[in-house]
């Protein structure tokens, strides 16, 4: 009589600013996770951004340094890669990558963090009759969540939301949601 042990997977539930192992594969169940390259003395390496229903394989990547964070309140759990996994997350992150390339060539800042909200929105808002809506968990991503993503300063972002703000661009919704009134999408396309 032979005995087989089932794989078990881990289940983790994170909040905002963890981080998770980055050697393994996971599945967003709810919540966006961020993957990054960290080293010493230079700013962060935005490789991507996932959330619900999406699976993240970092060791794929094959560079050092990578890091995994929670970007609001996540629920994930492992999986066994199969290749037509991994083969769907190396097309997806080429894709980010791209965006994230063109993205981190768009000056003023401020002309970049717009189009960085407008990507978010694009995948992960809700279209609405005044615009887009976009939410991260019970909350926004915090200001120096959105520097770190886009590669400025924490006090860049603040003064570039503050006059999105004010200029009618963005306003901030009940519940934790931000609305992007102005679409850029044609740049990403």
């Amino acid at each position: 009589m032979a005995f087989s042990m089932s794989r078990r997977c881990l289940r983790l539930s994170l909040r905002a600013g963890e981080r998770l192992p980055a050697n393994l594969c996971w599945r967003i169940e709810q919540g966006h996770v961020w993957l990054a390259r960290w080293s010493a003395g230079v700013d962060p390496l935005t490789l991507g951004v996932w959330g619900p229903g999406e699976v993240v394989i970092p060791a794929l990547i094959g560079l050092s340094g990578l890091e995994l964070r929670t970007l609001s309140p996540v629920v994930v759990e492992e999986e066994e890669a199969s290749s037509v996994m991994e083969r769907e997350f190396l097309e997806e992150q080429l894709r980010q990558a791209a965006i994230l390339l063109m993205l981190s060539r768009v000056r003023p800042a401020e002309a970049r963090l717009l189009q960085l909200l407008d990507w978010f929105g694009t995948r992960f808002g809700t279209m609405t009759s005044q615009g887009v809506m976009l939410t991260f968990g019970e909350k926004l991503l915090t200001h120096q969540q959105l520097a770190d993503i886009a590669g400025m300063t924490r006090v860049t972002v603040t003064k570039a939301l503050t006059s999105f703000r004010q200029a009618g661009v963005i306003s901030c919704q009940a519940g934790g949601s931000l609305l992007l009134r102005v679409p850029c999408s044609e740049f990403l396309d």
